[in-house]
């Protein structure tokens, strides 16, 4: 009797079918789980919206709470903006400069660059300042209340958390980032002014009138909706995981990063919804 072949066992595929499975878990864990983020942060941006307007018309509204976060936000990012500002200024004049004398059209450095500045850079600027720096303070304040229970001691006492620390938080990103926008733009349009006229390319004139020539009041109107969207994202992403944090010290640095990275990421995802947008909506300029 001849000698039987049996199949070989094939361990490879099966640890493969087994890896593909739990990746497959796992990116069904994760997109449920950015679901219900997504979801939470939508329904504390409503409610802060809601008790903030209101709050403000029926004269309850913590204006104290407000003018101290005002005061802390400005103080925490009006110096490292303008710090920013200035060598977005350069930079942008610098090569914008450099490819206007190349192609023999440095009249149009003026419009380029004040345009340039308007619709994206100082919004840009700003909603880096706001996720980063306040987004930041904002995030690790709350968390630090979570985890010390103080979230939980407000609601015990009947005082709603989003009514009486959300809200007068939002409202003062949003004064702050409109305030920033106008800081950062005259920053860099000011710089940018400097060393292309200074350097003698073009003159003051001919600068000042190609930016009129193509900027429009819209472009302001723009900046400055890009910061209001900026800021109040920033902060209802930075006041979700400050609330939702937990595990101590740790779990509030966690919450920190997270809401950074997520703030960052949403901002430039609106940034280019907002922009196609505005192209195509808003006639533009023609010298």
């Amino acid at each position: 009797m001849g000698p039987t072949s049996e199949a070989p066992p094939r361990p490879a595929l099966s640890v493969i079918a087994a890896g593909s499975r739990a990746s497959l878990g796992s990116f069904g864990a994760r997109a449920r789980d950015g679901v219900i983020t997504t979801g939470k942060i939508v329904v504390l941006g409503i409610e802060a919206s809601v008790a903030a307007v209101t709050d403000i018309a029926a004269r309850r509204f913590s204006w104290s709470e407000f003018l101290l976060q005002a005061w802390f936000m400005t103080r925490v990012s009006l110096l490292p903006t303008i710090l920013v500002a200035i060598p977005f200024g350069v930079i942008t004049s610098v090569q914008i400069g450099a490819v206007a004398s190349q192609i023999g059209a440095t009249s149009f450095s003026g419009a380029v660059n004040g345009i340039g500045v308007l619709r994206q850079g100082a919004p840009l600027v700003v909603s880096l300042m706001i996720a980063g720096a306040v987004g930041s303070a904002i995030c690790s304040d709350l968390g630090a209340r979570t985890v010390r229970e103080e979230i939980d001691a407000l609601r015990v006492m009947g005082i709603n958390p989003v009514q009486r620390l959300v809200a007068p938080r939002v409202v003062a990103a949003l004064v702050v980032s409109l305030l920033l926008t106008v800081v950062v733009a005259m920053s860099a349009m000011v710089t940018a002014f400097i060393l292309n006229v200074g350097n003698g390319s073009i003159s003051a004139g001919a600068y000042l009138d190609s930016f009129v020539s193509f900027s429009q009041p819209t472009d302001l109107v723009l900046a400055e909706l890009k910061a209001l969207i900026f800021g109040f994202v920033a902060t209802i992403v930075a006041a979700h995981k400050g609330l939702s944090a937990s595990g101590g010290p740790k779990g509030v640095a966690d919450a920190v990063n997270q809401a950074v990275v997520l703030s960052v990421i949403l901002l430039a995802v609106i940034n280019v919804a907002i922009t196609q947008a505005y192209v195509m909506l808003v006639p533009q300029g023609i010298a």
